[in-house]
């Protein structure tokens, strides 16, 4: 079976083509860069990992609940949906519901891995291109290990988000150096880290699922950093006329991403009233504050690298967002490197003492022959 086979709907065309633009860069200066990417760029080649031996694919999955959500984080939790449906109903909404935020965060990924590419042939500086490089292989490393979880583990694929794909094509197309970098390394990044955080720490304790979002998430917490560093310095010397064209960018993509998080394709699939369920998502309590914890390293990271005119204060504010501006990007960030470092001393501590058991099991089967 291939993917194809597992999409809840065939996308069509099964393809996406964007127009490449902006030109290619080449620099003949190979001095030393600033020593903040390149002690990132460093850190990008240490802690590359192998999706296949760090994670521990033989744990069970359910399928239909494949993250361990608690069912009142679920979308649709209270609805009138909701309370009608079975147990059979409710399990099928868990699978569709989980399977279909996944499936984002694998096409988001997809298009990490080639904005990173594009990212090595149009930034000017070779300080950049070193990190950008290792920014690829990280994402390719995300798309493989979000397509075996839901291959494997979940049976069940959804298309690319519509929302996502605006998003994708607005980023790709346009031929300044810089929009990659903000449209994927800010805001895209930004929002997935922070979507995978939240789930991260909602999911059942030592599942699979908790395991892949850890491990994903130390690597997009350097490449939140890439994005802020390199955009910093750039940012400050702009034009009024050239912030005021990134500062609307940031505005009509932080509607789109928001937008992003409603899951109007699973109430299709399902075959659910789409506008009672959008009306209960968009109202649901549980789910204003999940779509603007999603946020919370966007805010302060676009307040960081100087695009916090009076335009993207009012979305933030209108958002109920702006508040997140004080946040500690660097503190949050750390945070998210050290969940996965934690995890590998659990697995390495738990497989130490499976091996202690194994001796002491052999030595008694010594001693009994």
């Amino acid at each position: 079976m291939t993917t194809r086979d597992k999409y809840t709907e065939i996308p069509d065309p099964y393809s996406m083509e964007i127009p490449s633009v902006g030109d290619a860069r080449f620099t003949w200066e190979y001095d030393d860069g600033r020593g903040r990417l390149l002690s990132l760029y460093q850190k990008g080649k240490d802690k590359q990992w192998d999706a296949q031996s760090r994670i521990n694919w033989g744990q069970d999955v359910d399928p239909m609940n494949p993250v361990g959500l608690p069912d009142m984080f679920h979308p649709l939790f209270g609805s009138p949906a909701w309370e009608a449906a079975d147990e059979a109903r409710r399990s099928e909404m868990r699978q569709h519901s989980q399977a279909w935020q996944f499936s984002q965060f694998l096409h988001g990924e997809q298009g990490a891995m080639v904005c990173a590419a594009k990212i090595v042939e149009v930034v000017p500086d070779l300080d950049a291109k070193f990190y950008a490089a290792t920014q690829t292989m990280d994402e390719a490393r995300h798309v493989e290990t979000f397509s075996k979880f839901l291959q494997d583990k979940v049976g069940l694929v959804y298309p690319i988000n519509s929302n996502l794909t605006a998003l994708l094509d607005d980023t790709l197309n346009d031929s300044r150096w810089d929009m990659p970098y903000l449209g994927m390394q800010v805001l895209i990044e930004g929002l997935a880290l922070a979507a995978f955080g939240v789930l991260r720490d909602l999911a059942a304790p030592d599942s699979l699922a908790k395991s892949v979002l850890a491990y994903v998430m130390q690597d997009e917490a350097r490449h939140v950093a890439f994005g802020r560093i390199s955009l910093k310095d750039y940012y400050s010397a702009l034009t009024d006329v050239e912030r005021g064209e990134r500062e609307e960018f940031v505005v009509d993509a932080c509607y789109l991403m928001r937008d992003r998080f409603r899951g109007e394709e699973v109430f299709e699939t399902l075959g659910l009233n789409v506008k009672e369920c959008s009306e209960w998502v968009d109202n649901s309590p549980v789910m204003i504050q999940f779509r603007s914890h999603l946020f919370s390293r966007i805010v302060p990271i676009v307040k960081d690298i100087g695009l916090w005119g009076p335009k993207v204060q009012a979305a933030f504010t209108d958002m109920g967002v702006l508040d997140m501006a004080a946040f500690d990007i660097d503190a949050l960030m750390k945070a998210d490197e050290d969940q996965a470092e934690a995890l590998d001393k659990a697995n390495a501590e738990m497989a130490d003492r499976v091996a202690e058991v194994d001796q002491v099991i052999a030595a008694l089967r010594v001693r009994v022959s």
